[in-house]
Order: C-alpha cells, then sequence, then structure tokens
C-alpha cells in the first residue's frame, strides 16, 4: 500500500475524498441541535433584512410623498425593532458557530491523532514530521475558520441573494431579469476559476507543510549543524523552501482576492441597469420614486453577499484545501490486520521465518527467500555489514512490517494472528535510540506498561529488585524521580538505553531484541546489563543486533546477514571470519 501523502492521488484518492467527506459529517452529526439553531437565526436575520427595503419604498411611496409624519414614525419604529432583532439573532449565530467550530476542531485533531497512532511505520518513513504536524495544527484550522466564521455566513448570504433575487423578480420581472444578468456572469467566471484556485490554496498548504518538516529538521539536528559549522548549508535549505513557500502564498493570494473586484465590477454594472432602466420606467408612470428606492436596496441586497460571497467562497477553498490533505490521512488503513483465520498453519520453532522475502520497496529486497528458526530460552546474535537485514529481520520479528512473500510464526501461530496487544505482551524491543518522554524515569519505565499502573513507590521498587535492576536505577542521579526532558537531552544517551532497557524487562517479555542496545553505553554498565540479561527468566529468548564483537560472543546461535541471506555462522571465530574476510559482501 502507497502510505506517500504526496503521491496519493487518481481514483484511490477520490474514492478517499468521498469516504472522508462522509466522516466529516459524521464529526459534526452531534452538533446538528446547534447547526439547526444557527440556521434558524441566520434565516430570520435575512428575512428581517429583506423585509427593510420593501417597508422603506412602502414608506416612502405612502407616507412621505403624502407627508404623513406619523406613519413615518410608526413605520421607522417597526425598522428600529428588526434591525435590532437581526443584531441578536446574528450574534446569537456567531456564538453558536463559534462554539461548534472550536468543537469540531477538537473532534477532527484527536481524530487524526488517533488514525495515526493506528498507522504502520511504513507511513512514517513515507512521510516527513513537519508535514504531519502541518497537517495536524494548520490544515484543520483553516477547515475550522471556514466552520466556525464563514459557514452561516455562507448561508445567510445565499438565504440573503435568494430572497433579494425573489423580491426582484416579483416587482417587476423585465427589469429583475436584466438587474440579475451580472449575477449570471459572476456565476460562470467562479465556476471557470475555482479549480485553479483550489490548486493554488493546495500547493501552497502544501509548501507550508515543506517549510514545517524544514524547521524541524533543522531544530532536531541543530547540534550537527554546529559542529560541522555547516550553518550555510542548511540556511541555504532554509532559504529555498521559504522562497517555494513565498511564491505559493503569492500565488494564493492573487487567486483568492481575484473574485472580490470581478464581483465588485458586476455589481456596479447592476446597480447601473437598475437606476437607468428604473429612471425610463417612472418616466412612463410605470413604476415609483419608492419601489426605485426598494429595487436599489434589493439589488444591492443581492449583489453584496454576492460580493460577500467571493471572499467565503475563498475561505471555502481553502477550507477543502485543507480537508484533502486531512483526508488523505484520514483515507488510510494499516496493511497490519490482525487475521485469525490465518492460525491453520503451524510453525515447527519458537520463532520461524518460513521463505520470507521482504524490500522496503516492492522491486529492491533486504531479505531474500529467508528460512530460520529460534528456540525458546536461547540467545541468538545477528551480525553483518551495514545495510546487510540485520535490523530489518528485527523488525518482522517484531511485525512492524509483514513480509511481502512467506510467513513469519511466533510461539507455533502466525503472527498476523496476534492482536497489537498480545504481541507486544510477548515482545520486547530496545531501539538503539530510544524515544523518551518528558516527565520523570519512572514514568518511561513504566510507559505502556498497565501491569504496575496502581502500584506505589514501595511496591515499584520491589519489582525492580526483584528483576535485578536496582543498579541501573542507581546510575541516575535522583532515582527514579529523576527528570527527563521531551527531547532526552537532560540525560545522556546511554541512559535513554538504559531506560529503554529497563521498560522492556519490565514488561517480562517471551522474546527481548536488543537492537545495537549497548552501543553507547560504557564496557562497565555493558557488563552489568549482561548480567541482567543472564538473569532472565529461563523462557525468555534474547535476539541481539550488535556491532561489538564482546556483545555476542556468548551467543548460543550467530547467524550472519548479507545480501539477502541469512546463514548460521557456526562458532564465534566462524562469525569473525565471515565479517573480516569479506567473502559474503555485497
Amino acid at each position: 500500500m502507497n502510505y506517500n501523502l504526496n503521491e496519493l492521488q487518481g481514483d484511490e484518492h477520490k474514492a478517499a475524498a468521498f469516504s472522508g467527506l462522509r466522516s466529516l459529517l459524521r464529526l459534526i452529526a452531534h452538533e446538528r441541535k446547534n447547526l439547526l439553531l444557527a440556521s434558524m437565526a441566520i434565516l430570520l436575520n435575512s428575512t428581517l433584512n429583506l423585509l427593510g427595503p420593501y417597508l422603506i419604498g412602502h414608506t416612502i411611496d405612502v407616507y412621505i410623498q403624502e407627508k404623513e409624519y406619523h406613519g413615518v414614525m410608526v413605520y421607522s419604529a417597526i425598522l428600529l425593532a428588526m434591525y435590532l432583532t437581526g443584531l441578536f439573532t446574528s450574534y446569537f449565530q456567531t456564538k453558536l458557530m463559534g462554539g461548534v467550530g472550536q468543537r469540531m476542531l477538537f473532534t477532527l485533531r484527536n481524530t487524526i491523532f488517533n488514525k495515526l497512532q493506528s498507522l504502520p511505520v511504513a507511513f512514517f518513513n513515507s512521510n516527513k514530521a513537519g508535514d504531519l504536524i502541518s497537517r495536524v495544527n494548520n490544515d484543520t484550522d483553516k477547515i475550522n475558520t471556514f466552520f466556525s466564521q464563514s459557514l452561516m455566513q455562507f448561508l445567510g448570504s445565499i438565504a440573503t441573494m435568494t430572497g433579494a433575487g425573489i423580491f426582484l423578480l416579483v416587482i417587476n420581472p423585465k427589469l429583475g431579469a436584466a438587474t440579475l444578468v451580472p449575477g449570471l456572469l459572476i456565476l460562470l467566471f467562479t465556476q471557470a476559476i475555482s479549480p485553479w484556485v483550489k490548486r493554488k490554496n493546495a500547493a501552497n498548504l502544501k509548501s507550508t507543510g515543506g517549510l514545517s518538516s524544514e524547521i524541524q529538521e533543522s531544530l532536531a539536528n541543530f547540534r550537527v549543524i554546529i559542529a560541522f559549522n555547516r550553518r550555510d548549508y542548511f540556511r541555504n535549505r532554509f532559504a529555498k523552501v521559504s522562497q517555494e513557500n513565498y511564491d505559493t502564498a503569492v500565488g494564493a493570494g492573487l487567486a483568492n482576492n481575484l473574485f472580490l473586484p470581478v464581483s465588485t465590477l458586476f455589481s456596479s454594472l447592476a446597480q447601473l441597469i437598475v437606476l437607468s432602466y428604473g429612471i425610463y420606467l417612472i418616466s412612463n408612470d410605470e413604476f415609483t420614486v419608492g419601489l426605485l428606492v426598494s429595487y436599489l436596496a434589493y439589488a444591492v441586497n443581492f449583489y453584496n453577499p454576492l460580493r460577500q460571497l467571493a471572499t467565503l467562497w475563498t475561505s471555502f477553498q481553502v477550507a477543502m484545501a485543507g480537508w484533502d490533505r486531512v483526508n488523505r490521512i484520514l483515507s488510510l488503513e494499516t496493511n497490519l490486520h490482525t487475521n485469525r483465520e490465518a492460525g491453520e498453519e503451524e510453525g515447527s520453532a519458537f520463532i520461524e521465518f518460513r521463505n520470507v522475502h521482504f524490500g522496503y520497496e516492492e522491486d529492491k529486497e533486504i531479505l531474500h527467500d529467508v528460512s530460520l528458526q529460534i528456540e525458546r530460552g536461547k540467545t541468538y546474535a545477528f551480525v553483518g555489514p551495514t545495510g546487510g537485514g540485520k535490523s530489518t529481520t528485527a523488525a518482522l520479528i517484531a511485525r512492524l512490517y509483514d513480509p511481502q512473500k512467506g510467513k513469519v510464526f511466533l510461539d507455533g501461530k502466525d503472527i498476523r494472528t496476534y492482536t497489537a496487544e498480545e504481541r507486544t505482551q510477548k515482545i520486547g524491543f530496545i531501539l538503539q535510540d530510544p524515544f523518551l518522554f518528558s516527565g520523570t524515569v519512572k514514568d518511561n519505565i513504566l510507559y505502556g506498561n498497565t501491569q504496575y499502573r496502581d502500584f506505589t513507590d514501595e511496591d515499584l521498587e520491589k519489582v525492580i529488585r526483584d528483576n535485578n535492576l536496582q543498579e541501573l536505577t542507581a546510575i541516575f542521579e535522583n532515582g527514579l524521580e529523576t527528570e527527563v526532558s521531551a527531547s532526552g537531552e537532560s540525560i545522556s544517551l546511554g541512559q535513554k538505553q538504559l531506560i529503554a532497557f529497563m521498560r522492556a524487562v519490565l514488561r517480562n517479555p517471551d522474546v527481548l531484541i536488543l537492537d545495537e542496545a549497548t552501543a553507547n553505553i560504557d564496557t562497565i554498565t555493558e557488563q552489568l546489563l549482561q548480567e541482567i540479561l543472564n538473569r532472565l527468566p529461563e523462557k525468555t529468548t534474547r535476539i541481539i543486533i550488535a556491532h561489538r564483537l564482546n556483545t555476542i560472543k556468548d551467543a548460543d546461535v550467530i547467524f550472519f546477514v548479507n545480501s539477502g541471506e541469512i546463514v548460521r555462522a557456526g562458532s564465534f571465530d566462524d562469525a569473525l571470519n565471515l565479517l573480516m574476510s569479506g567473502k559474503r559482501d555485497r
């Protein structure tokens, strides 16, 4: 499955957009009552505004020309009451929609974040973190802006336009038809350029995501930039993406602002038609001055909302461009589903690869027709040159990916039959560069471990002693209460690996995978970890990936991984010879 958001298009994207639109409607289904109340308020406001010009024309013809000032005062009071009521209904619907917009934004962002959590590692390998952040923050805000500020104005403008159009045609069909012709031209113009405007806004949102990605990557690697004194390189890269963002922003701005002057031109033309034709009708005694005043007001009530719609249409195009980007995330599904029906075959070992083929790209295999068996309770080491496939093998054991061909078995069952919870309970995975959360050492080693959720500090310390981890916690200045920043900069990389080690061991997994887990730990601490590993329960299977040869010398079995193959290396000396001689180099 293609997980690159920038490449998802064509039929796949169209189907996703249709499905995503229904999802968006479901997201705001619980706001149906508020939307109905806001719609009623805006319709009442439009009705009151449309009645005003008619009453003003009637007052001119019946009372002002006849100098009936009492009637003028009565109708003035009626108009004042109507406009005050309109002011209240406008405030009411604005307040309602503001709440709807914020709740929708909250729901939408949570939905996107939950979707991101359900997607496989392959998705995050295909997309930059900065672009994902932009979609979650910036694009959803564009959607919220339209819903909270523009949607009801959009509906109100349409209602006012429709009512004004009806009044224009009812009062005088010929003059009404002539008045509405420029409106038809505006409609045709809008329909013609809307796809172009949407593309311009989509390009701008994409470049904004690229700018966010560049900033995120530069800040994350700032120490490397300083160490190599390459500020110029990253400055040039930033200048390039910033220029691209500027160019797309200018293009989107020009496209978005094109509606307003065009609609203003045609609106002025319509008023000129009303004034010219109206005076002609008055001269022929076919019209009254009051009706002409009303007619001009209705023409304004038709074309002012139309001008407003031009601005709102821009907001709508921006929101839809943002929704397209958000919907591409929501339309994706993980390809790592639990398949209970896949359990008909049984594995002959605790972990078994059976004719496994895998590559991160379909036309480039990392592992080719690999078959191997791993027994329970033994220590296995995977060695080989960089890029040979060691970490890929570990990732397949942990089911971070599924093989393209062949099967992986865990504890005699197809690994696809396990739920994510069952699988992670059985498998502990320690990465070379583990991720930590802001909080304390205690918070991090208990992350995701519900077994000790309600334990007191005394209970937890006993568990740590039982698992022989007390010497590791003593390495930290304040023990379990040592503060850890979100970036992990408050502690060393070696200490980060120790936390990840404790986090994995406390889960009591059946399989413990160490992927270069001791690469940044001193020799003394490494020996301490080795002693802890040796004291793990007999059922625990250890899989070690390491470049340090002393790390793997006590392994029961050593596999050599290179050029898409995994072969049993035999003794430690045999593995050393394979690494040093280059006989199996690619």
